[in-house]
């Protein structure tokens, strides 16, 4: 069998670490960052770390072009390169207004990043083993998620210094640039495609329903993410339980990557997403309707379970729906459909909440999981079995 875990795979492992460890470092503070030393409002502090999605979102589709259409290594340390410098852009920012164009612009390229990061570890994989590989991927981000936030609050409740903590943000993405810089990646005939620019170098258009699908379970996170720590509160009556609550999420997300391996080597894709999108229905259900502190600690548990296995099966789904020079292209569709949906939710949630209350919105987010259950169960799961051509 094909080695898995062959050197230029823990490089970029390391590397996809390394980005979302630095991300992670920041995002939980930097709201008490805008309103402590800018005094930012509210409002004002949603539409700056709001432009942060937007210039992701967008710069996704021409990232997935540009790893497919020149050389990938140079596109992804391009990419690196900017994500690194915009980081002392926060130490140099001296006022709101600089602060949220730096905020804005890094979105940018850590969007083109993420694509790029991932399409390179398609390629590093044996095609053997790349079901599996892509799943152990996703532990990376997982394991950034579940420790950064953590990290980065100890570390402010000793200190009380934001600098330190982009100083350190900028040293964590600096080591991973480095570590990406000494991936050697196989050669590829980079086809010229004489055609003129469509839109389908850019959306991987035979995998529609699939991004259709996801758009449903991005839409549920973006408002169980965005609104978690103000239901609890409201509703449930638990404070100080959001960063436990997300550690779940994240014990579950690595358990989920570990135990679902073996199925997804042995090419078990829609298997593995038909047992996901089950097991996240069932925690949206147990969250809203079970409003005491066994719901709210079991349902990301079993949230974590299920997106777990959701991401690198539609990944992999994705990805077999490409040929190998659209395999930038076809994960930029899934994250794009991933962020459209968290748009949509952060935007409905709100005025959910504002028109019908917190706990019917979260009623609707379960209920918007279950059709998104349903249309993977009814029609995407043949979709990909009619398209598939990897």
């Amino acid at each position: 069998m094909d080695k898995l875990w062959n050197s230029n795979y823990i490089k970029v492992m390391v590397a996809n670490f390394s980005l979302f460890f630095a991300f992670y470092l920041l995002a939980p503070l930097l709201p008490i960052y805008l309103s402590e030393c800018f005094g930012a409002g509210k409002d004002m502090i949603g539409i700056v770390l709001s432009g942060y999605t937007v210039t992701a979102l967008l710069s996704r589709p021409f990232s997935g072009f540009l790893v497919d259409s020149f050389d990938r290594k140079r596109m992804l340390l391009f990419f690196f390169a900017l994500f690194f410098v915009f980081f002392a852009g926060y130490l140099a920012a001296g006022s709101l207004l600089l602060f949220a164009i730096v905020r804005t612009l890094h979105g940018g390229p850590f969007g083109a990043l993420t694509v790029a990061n991932s399409t390179v570890a398609v390629d590093v994989l044996p095609s053997s083993r790349r079901n599996e590989g892509i799943g152990y991927y996703g532990l990376s981000n997982n394991l950034a998620m579940a420790f950064a936030p953590s990290i980065a609050i100890a570390i402010y409740h000793f200190t009380s210094s934001f600098h330190l903590l982009f100083w350190l943000a900028l040293v964590v993405a600096g080591i991973g640039m480095a570590v990406d810089s000494t991936v050697h990646l196989p050669k590829r005939k980079i086809i010229q495609d004489k055609k003129p620019i469509s839109f389908d170098r850019f959306f991987l258009i035979k995998g529609w329903l699939l991004a259709l699908n996801m758009v449903f379970f991005g839409f549920c996170f973006g408002v169980l993410q965005n609104y978690l720590a103000i239901y609890s509160k409201e509703v449930m009556g638990i404070t100080g339980g959001t960063g436990v609550f997300f550690m779940l999420l994240s014990v579950g997300l690595i358990m989920a990557r570990l135990v679902g391996s073996k199925s997804l080597r042995k090419g078990k894709l829609t298997k593995n997403a038909a047992e996901g999108t089950i097991l996240s229905s069932a925690a949206y259900a147990i969250f809203v309707l079970c409003p005491n502190e066994v719901g709210y600690y079991l349902s990301p548990l079993l949230l974590g379970l299920g997106n777990g296995r959701v991401w690198p099966a539609f990944m992999n789904m994705m990805i077999q729906m490409g040929t190998n020079n659209q395999r930038g292209t076809a994960n930029s569709t899934l994250l794009v459909s991933w962020d459209l949906g968290i748009g949509i939710g952060v935007l409905a949630g709100g005025l959910m909440a504002e028109f019908v209350g917190y706990r019917m919105a979260f009623m609707m987010v379960a209920v918007a999981q279950l059709l998104g259950t349903l249309l993977f169960f009814c029609a995407t799961r043949q979709f990909f079995f009619s398209r598939r051509i990897g």
